[in-house]
C-alpha cells in the first residue's frame, strides 16, 4: 500500500507540469483528451449537476445518503480533498482505491499525449473514466469552479442541475462582478433539463431566472417553489404537491437546513422516497463542516482541559456568516469564550470572513497553511484586531490549542473557552490528517 501511495503523489505531481496554470477555465482541452478515451463522459449514469459559491459538499452529502438510503448505488465527484485525494472520487459507495487511481491516471496522460492540460482536466477526465467502468445508478458531480467553462461541463443531458447559495469567492478567476458569476454558474444549466436554485439575493435570483429562460430549462426556486424550515424541532419541506415532517439534518448549522432542502427537492424529482430522503437526512456526513473533535491527539489536549474544539473548512464571508451563527447559537445554549484559530490561503477575502466574526470571537490565533501560499500571520493579526479581537500568532495547530488552554488557566476562565479551527479546507484537511 504505501508503494501505491508513493506512486499515486508522483503521479499527481506529474499532472502538475501539463499546464503552466494550476487553473485555467475553459473546455477544448477536456474535451481533446475525453475524446481520446472515447467519450466516457457520454457513458455515465444518471447524473446530478451541482454548481455554486458554499453548500455544495453539504448538499452533495445528503443528496448522497438520500439514494443510498433508496439502495441506488452512487458515484460522487467533489474537490477539493480533505486528506487523500482518492476522497474526490467515489465508486458505487466506495471511495476509489489508489492502485485503480493510478491505473486511471496512466491512461489519461496516455490519451492526452502531452498536450496542455490543467490539473483539474486531467483528474475529471480521470473521474469520468473510472465512472463509465463501474456500474452505478447514479452520478452526483460537483463542479470545480465557476460553472460554464468549468472541466465537469461535458455532460449533456443531466438528469437535473442544481445552483447552491452564489456569493463572492475565487475573485482572481471570477471576478468581483456577482451578476456574472451568477450567469457563469448558470452555464450548468441545459435545454429542458430541471434545475433546482437555493434561496438567492434578489440580483443572483433575477440573473438565474434569466438565464433559465434563455436555457429554456425548468428552474424552481428554494423560497417560491418550495421551502424548508425548522419546527418544532423537526425539519418541515412544502411544495406544490407535498409537506414532508423530515428529522433535523445530521449536519449542524441553521444553514444546513436550507442544503437539506434543496437537496430534497432534487431528491423527490428523482423518484427517492420519503422514507429514504428522511433517512439521508438524518444520516448524511461531511466532515470539517461545523465538526466537532472529540477524538485524536488535538482533541485530548482540549479535552483534558475541559474546552470544546471544533473545525470547518469554510473560507468566504458567505461560509463565515452560516458559521458565526452557528457559534452564536451554541453561545446562546452554552456561554464560552469563542477563540479562533484560523489559516487562510493569500487570496481569500480575511476581512470579509473575520467581519462575521466582529463582537463574537474574543481572541484570534494565526497559523500557517503548510504547503499553501497562505496569508501572512501578521496580515491576519491586524485585520482581526481591526475587528476589535484580540491577535497573536502560533507555529501551527497544536501549538495553537496548548497556548489557548495555558492562557484560559492562567486566566481562571470558567467554563473553558470554545475552540473553532477555520478559514481553509486545507487547514482542515491538515487537522484530521493528525488523526
Amino acid at each position: 500500500m504505501r508503494k501505491d501511495s508513493e506512486a499515486l503523489q508522483r503521479a499527481l505531481r506529474a499532472l502538475e507540469h501539463l499546464h503552466p496554470k494550476k487553473i485555467d477555465l475553459g473546455l477544448s482541452r477536456i474535451e481533446n483528451v475525453l475524446t481520446a478515451l472515447d467519450n466516457p463522459q457520454h457513458k455515465l449514469p444518471p447524473t446530478i449537476h451541482i454548481a455554486g459559491t458554499n453548500g455544495k459538499g453539504s448538499t452533495t452529502a445528503f443528496l448522497r445518503a438520500m439514494a443510498e438510503a433508496q439502495g441506488l448505488r452512487v458515484h460522487v465527484y467533489t474537490s477539493p480533498h480533505l486528506v487523500s485525494f482518492c476522497e474526490r472520487i467515489v465508486l458505487a459507495g466506495k471511495m476509489i482505491d489508489e492502485a485503480k487511481l493510478l491505473d486511471i491516471l496512466a491512461r489519461v496522460q496516455q490519451a492526452n499525449d502531452g498536450q496542455p492540460l490543467s490539473f483539474f482536466e486531467a483528474t475529471t477526465a480521470a473521474a469520468f473514466l473510472a465512472f463509465s467502468e463501474t456500474s452505478a445508478d447514479l452520478l452526483i458531480l460537483e463542479v470545480g469552479l465557476g460553472g460554464r467553462f468549468d472541466a465537469t461541463n461535458v455532460i449533456d443531458h443531466p438528469a437535473a442541475t442544481v445552483i447552491t447559495p452564489i456569493d463572492y469567492d475565487h475573485a482572481e478567476f471570477l471576478g468581483r462582478d456577482l451578476a456574472q458569476i451568477a450567469r457563469e454558474k448558470a452555464g450548468v444549466f441545459k435545454q429542458h433539463v430541471p434545475a433546482f436554485s437555493a434561496e438567492q439575493s434578489d440580483l443572483v435570483r433575477a440573473v438565474l431566472d434569466g438565464e433559465a429562460t434563455k436555457t429554456h430549462c425548468k428552474l424552481q426556486n428554494m423560497g417560491e417553489h418550495f421551502s424548508a424550515y425548522a419546527q418544532q424541532g423537526r425539519l418541515v419541506f412544502e411544495d406544490d404537491n407535498s409537506l414532508l415532517d423530515l428529522p433535523l439534518p445530521a449536519l449542524r448549522g441553521a444553514h444546513q437546513i436550507s442544503n437539506a432542502g434543496l437537496a430534497v427537492a432534487v431528491a423527490k424529482s428523482m423518484q427517492i422516497d420519503e422514507q429514504a430522503i428522511a433517512k439521508g437526512i438524518e444520516t448524511a456526513s461531511w466532515p470539517a463542516r461545523l465538526q466537532p473533535l472529540s477524538s485524536g491527539p488535538l482533541a485530548e489536549i482540549a479535552n483534558e482541559a475541559g474546552a470544546q474544539l471544533w473545525l470547518d473548512g469554510g473560507h468566504n464571508p458567505h461560509a463565515a456568516r452560516a458559521l458565526a451563527s452557528a457559534m452564536a447559537e451554541l453561545d446562546a445554549q452554552e456561554p464560552r469564550p469563542l477563540v479562533l484559530i484560523m489559516g487562510m490561503l493569500a487570496n481569500k477575502d480575511a476581512p470579509g470572513f473575520l467581519n462575521a466574526f466582529e463582537g463574537l470571537a474574543q481572541k484570534l490565533v494565526a497559523v500557517p497553511i503548510e504547503d499553501h501560499a497562505s496569508l501572512s500571520q501578521e496580515n491576519l493579526i491586524d485585520i482581526a484586531k481591526g475587528r476589535g479581537i484580540k491577535a497573536e500568532a502560533s507555529d501551527n495547530v497544536t501549538a495553537a490549542i496548548t497556548t489557548i488552554i495555558q492562557a484560559a488557566g492562567k486566566a481562571k476562565l470558567n467554563p473553558s473557552p470554545r475552540i473553532l479551527i477555520c478559514g481553509s479546507l486545507y487547514l482542515a484537511g491538515s487537522v484530521l490528517g493528525q488523526g
